[in-house]
């Protein structure tokens, strides 16, 4: 886009210039929207399984909604990650804070199956809690822009750590819905007002998003969205993919409904569990940024928890180890997207965040339906099984592929 006489609405490239005082300006205000959209999945993911089981709705049920949600999670960020280096990334943050307001105002006024799973499918609410979204390789690419080589890391640590954070405080949220029952409301209109609550924070994340400059993600004149980093960039895609795959097992709200079946957990408690959670999840993150090297050995063991809590004689247990899953399971998310944005060139950056994004949401969304199935067989903590050994061939994959590819800041 030219600009125009007045010098407004002026597009420019987020590559074509140093950093300045501006762009790193940026950083605090995506912080902000990461909390909000943080805090309003936190208590979405939580919310919606118990409002399709007041509905009726069965866990194979409530897999198949996260499956759609997903593989509409994964489209979108598809379509995005490739029109994002020739269109404003404004206006793709705008239409991504929108599209939250919508989901906030269909949920509650849909009951019949097929119309929460569309919902599901175009929405936002991401069933799995963790770093997949329309919004994401956007913020991204903002993010990766606005800091220098050697505090990429701990930029990206900061947003995952405030991500984590306000999901957890989202999880709290997750038990206001008791609190209006015993107030004399009723548990259906509750659950309605959580999600209006949900559109209320896609509204302000738009307000925010308005304050971004137009700009474009990168020139792409002569390239192709991926060019020179292309084999990298798809061989860590599909290392992800299986690490997605195995996440999607335990989708936290397939997670929070194993709970559910299996202990009779409350929803009050599972928010409070679901806190800490998220909590001790999110101050892994800034020790990630220390601890780099090392994050395949802090994850595995992280595995190893989630296996064992299958076989948990009793609540206690299975809280304890999965309270000690929570603080290892997310060191490796800052590095990694560090390491992607560092390993290809600037122009390639929205792509590359997208193109590893998006095998992730598709991998992801395979196995929530096949989870929900394995939820209703006579042992059901199977799904945790299958993700621990899964995730646990992921980190051993991984290490040995790219153990000789390294990033400016350690190759100096």
């Amino acid at each position: 886009m030219d600009a125009d006489k007045s010098g407004k609405g002026r597009m420019t490239s987020l590559s074509a210039a140093p950093k300045t005082s501006g762009e790193t300006a940026l950083i605090p205000l995506l912080y902000v929207a990461r909390g909000l959209r943080g805090f309003g999945d936190g208590f979405a993911i939580l919310i919606l399984p118990a409002y399709m089981t007041i509905l009726g709705y069965d866990a194979a049920a409530v897999g198949i909604v996260a499956t759609a949600s997903l593989l509409g999670t994964a489209l979108l960020t598809l379509i995005v990650g490739w029109i994002a280096p020739r269109h404003d990334l404004r206006a793709l943050l705008l239409f991504g804070a929108g599209l939250m307001v919508v989901t906030g105002l269909a949920f509650p006024n849909v009951e019949h199956f097929a119309l929460i799973a569309l919902v599901a499918f175009v929405g936002t609410v991401n069933p799995s809690g963790g770093d997949l979204g329309v919004l994401v390789p956007l913020e991204h690419a903002v993010l990766a822009r606005g800091a220098t080589d050697d505090k990429r890391t701990r930029v990206f640590a900061r947003y995952s750590l405030i991500g984590a954070l306000s999901t957890a405080a989202g999880s709290l949220a997750a038990s206001l819905p008791d609190f209006l029952v015993s107030a004399g409301g009723t548990k259906l209109g509750a659950f309605r007002l959580m999600f209006y609550a949900y559109a209320a924070l896609g509204v302000v994340s738009a307000v925010l998003y308005r304050r971004v400059p137009h700009a474009r993600g990168e020139e792409q004149s002569r390239h192709a969205p991926l060019g020179p980093s292309r084999g990298t960039v798809y061989k860590l895609a599909a290392l992800f993919s299986v690490d997605a795959f195995a996440g999607g097992f335990v989708a936290q709200s397939l997670l929070v409904l194993w709970l559910f079946q299996r202990f009779d957990l409350s929803l009050s408690a599972a928010g409070l569990f679901f806190f800490w959670s998220s909590t001790l999840s999110a101050f892994s993150y800034p020790v990630a940024a220390w601890i780099a090297k090392r994050m395949v050995f802090t994850h595995i063991p992280s595995s190893v928890f989630l296996i064992l809590a299958a076989f948990s004689p009793n609540l206690y247990v299975a809280l304890a180890l999965l309270l000690l899953r929570s603080a290892l399971s997310q060191m490796d998310v800052p590095t990694r997207t560090s390491y992607v944005m560092a390993v290809v060139t600037p122009a390639e950056r929205p792509a590359a965040a997208s193109v590893t994004a998006v095998p992730r949401s598709l991998a992801s969304a395979i196995s929530p339906a096949i989870s929900g199935v394995l939820l209703t067989t006579a042992f059901s903590g199977l799904p945790l099984v299958v993700c621990g050994t899964l995730k646990i061939a992921y980190d051993l994959a991984l290490l040995y592929s790219f153990r000789h590819i390294k990033p400016p800041e350690e190759s100096s």
